[in-house]
């Protein structure tokens, strides 16, 4: 399954290629991109995990951005 999230307040590039880099690492992801432009995240994961790799993803996001707030589009 692929999502596509909103990202807001996403403060900078770097930032968005780190929460990049930190959610590619949470077992289950098969691809994830943060743009920083476009203030969205698009996470693909299996249909059974899905949910469970979303919230580990965003708990990944959170130590990198504690401000950045992960919403379905």
């Amino acid at each position: 399954m692929k999502k596509k999230f909103k990202v807001i307040d996403l403060d900078c590039a770097n930032c968005a290629n780190k929460m990049q880099e930190e959610a590619s690492k949470v077992e289950g992801v098969i691809n994830v991109q943060v743009n920083f432009l476009m203030q969205t995240m698009t996470l693909e994961a299996e249909d059974e995990q899905f949910e469970s790799v979303l919230k580990n993803v965003i708990k990944a996001c959170k130590k990198v951005e504690p401000d950045c707030e992960i919403e379905a589009c």
